[in-house]
């Protein structure tokens, strides 16, 4: 698998035909929309990647940190910069994020992958709420004059073990973005959990550590910093290339005007721009062709703008539509069978790809998505109209399909009967978002067998109906009536007694249904061994030196810094011991080795080291710290 990393969800309609016809060539012709706001292809040949990669580029589209220890794809509100909701458009500020970390030396082997999301309004579309870091839009007057800034939520995460983000600042100044970001990257990279992967997100080191002393690492990190304030290039919104005025207009069949109606009234969006209209489009489990995209940007190329997001429910949007385009715009999506209603409704269900390509997939969870939305489209269809219920669905317990936030979430999982496995779901019920960086996770009820999952549905929807009070949240329902009163509700459905041979075979499967967990779609690879430390050390210190030659003093002292640390860890390595954070192994050396006086240099290695963040990144200070480290590295080697 190859992920395309789309900043923010946005590409130019060349990079959409650039990315299908990549897809052509070195994959399968099929383009998955993520909820990242990336594109996935699959079955890329390896030895063919660096090739695939250049033709990418020559559209100014990467895939560089889309995957591994690093900076992810940062996301954005889709109505960023068109919601009339907005203090200010977050795009440049996404997109300098973006730029800024990509290849920063503190951010290429943190411990673990760190997810940023930035919210257009308090309604928090984004998500902030379930990112390592979050951040929502403010404005406040200060000594009369409007400033800019952002409310910050940090240690959010979903997976196995999901998190709320917690406040860090009600009010950071747009300029201190940068800087406080980097620092807790900084923060991270070296007090992170680096052994057990299934502990080394940011939520984890915040909950053992405790917010409070978080912070005020985060604050010791200040002198390390390459700015202490950093000023947004161009912070003000860049309108794309506008389509220009429509003047023939396409009457629509009688037989259509119903569908094109509910599709206007779902899927289309006043934009703050007075004239303006956001289209939405559901996308089937996040799956396009590139045949289809080819088609889709060939027929509507002249009403719509230069500018295409992908959106976090894996939908595309295209923005400044006139209102006289959009017939034309429902017969050309109706043509390629993607003018269905409901966009962001209990219809339009998220869901990871499942067993249907990564290995830690233990149930079909696109198939079940395609049968759950099937059934509210024929018997519910009233709830197209709904935006405040969601179904989020995953293979496995890591919620890449979200369902640890979904209204009603489903995740993979087996059961035995009868002497066999068979297929199951996890339900969750009542998770989703408040709003200003705060949301609720989802409460686990029971297993069913993956079959009775519309039964499932089926139940909950009519009990809601039933019994919700007046504009009552279903969140807010499932708080109130509590966990067991919906295991009671479901309890029927668990019943293995009446199984049919067909609960042994997945929805969209054929034969029998079995477990095998392997390693996940972006799962890195891991090599500890002593040799291949100390060489790491070699080139830490070399690109250090260049660092140096090129004036960047911040990063040559994180490339010296990292230098001693792998130099150290390969030590204790060799003496059997064992860290599982860079802090850690600062410390575990002073005891293994300055302590018992096997390393004498310097009387305190940890302070010596850590000295990174008690001075300036000044020129001086670079090559001082530069030149210890070289001679620690060389001598220990």
């Amino acid at each position: 698998m190859v992920r395309i990393k789309l900043p923010y969800g946005k590409m130019t309609l060349a990079q959409w035909w650039r990315i299908s016809d990549v897809s052509d060539e070195y994959s399968t012709g099929n383009l998955h929309l993520t909820t990242r706001q990336d594109i996935q292809i699959h079955f890329v040949s390896l030895d063919r990647t660096p090739e695939m990669w250049a033709e990418l580029e020559k559209d100014d589209v990467t895939i560089r940190e889309a995957c591994g220890n690093t900076v992810r794809n940062i996301t954005a509100s889709d109505m960023a910069g068109i919601d009339s909701e907005e203090p200010f458009d977050v795009t440049p500020y996404a997109h300098a994020l973006f730029e800024y970390f990509l290849r920063k030396p503190f951010c290429q082997e943190m411990g673990r992958k760190f997810k940023i999301a930035f919210s257009s309004s308090e309604r928090d579309t984004a998500l902030t709420f379930m990112h390592d870091l979050g951040a929502i839009p403010r404005t406040r007057e200060i000594n009369g004059e409007k400033k800019r800034g952002f409310k910050i939520v940090i240690g959010g995460g979903l997976g196995a073990q999901p998190h709320l983000a917690v406040t860090t600042h009600e009010f950071l100044e747009e300029e201190l973005l940068v800087p406080y970001v980097e620092a807790v990257l900084r923060v991270f990279d070296r007090h992170g959990e680096r052994n057990s992967r299934h502990k080394a997100r940011i939520k984890f080191l915040i909950q053992k550590i405790g917010i409070d002393a978080f912070n005020t690492l985060v604050t010791e990190e200040q002198l390390a910093l390459t700015f202490p304030r950093y000023t947004i290039p161009g912070r003000e919104s860049q309108l794309p290339t506008i389509p220009k005025p429509v003047f023939e207009t396409v009457t629509l069949p009688a037989d259509q005007s119903f569908a094109f109606e509910r599709w206007k009234a779902t899927n289309v969006v006043p934009q703050k721009q007075l004239g303006y209209y956001a289209v939405y489009v559901r996308v089937p489990n996040g799956n396009i062709s590139s045949t289809t995209s080819r088609q889709l940007i060939a027929d509507l190329r002249e009403v719509i703008a230069d500018d295409v997001r992908v959106t976090i429910n894996q939908g595309l949007q295209f923005r400044f539509v006139q209102e006289a385009s959009l017939p034309y715009i429902f017969q050309v999506l109706s043509k390629e069978n993607l003018a269905a209603a409901g966009f962001g409704s209990v219809a339009d269900i998220t869901s990871c790809p499942g067993t249907d390509t990564c290995n830690l997939g233990i149930s079909n969870s696109t198939g079940t998505a395609l049968a759950l939305a099937e059934l509210i489209e024929e018997e519910y269809p009233e709830l197209l109209y709904d935006k405040s219920l969601s179904v989020k669905i995953s293979g496995c317990m890591n919620s890449c399909g979200q369902h640890g936030i979904a209204s009603i979430g489903f995740h993979g999982s087996s059961l035995k009967a009868k002497g066999h496995v068979l297929p199951a779901l996890q339900v969750l019920v009542g998770g989703g978002v408040i709003g200003s960086g705060e949301g609720r996770i989802a409460d686990k009820i029971l297993k069913v067998p993956s079959k009775r999952a519309p039964d499932v549905l089926r139940t909950l929807l009519n009990d809601f109906k039933a019994n919700a009070q007046e504009a009552e949240r279903y969140d807010a329902y499932v708080l109130r009536l509590g966990d067991k009163y919906f295991y009671e509700l479901l309890k029927p459905l668990t019943n293995l007694d009446t199984l049919l041979d067909e609960d042994f075979i997945d929805w969209g499967q054929r034969e029998k249904f079995s477990t095998a967990i392997g390693v996940g779609e972006c799962a890195g690879v891991m090599i500890d061994l002593v040799s291949t430390l100390f060489l790491e050390a070699e080139e830490k210190i070399t690109l250090a030196k260049e660092c140096i030659t090129g004036g960047a003093w911040a990063d040559a002292l994180y490339h010296a810094y990292s230098a001693q640390v792998h130099a150290a860890k390969a030590l204790l390595l060799k003496e059997g011991v064992q860290c599982n954070t860079q802090h850690g192994i600062l410390r575990d050396f002073d005891i293994h080795f300055t302590q018992k006086g096997k390393y004498t240099d310097r009387p305190n290695f940890q302070e010596a080291v850590l000295a990174i963040n008690k001075e300036p990144a000044t020129e001086a200070f670079a090559k001082k710290y530069l030149a210890e480290a070289e001679e620690f590295v060389r001598r220990e080697e």
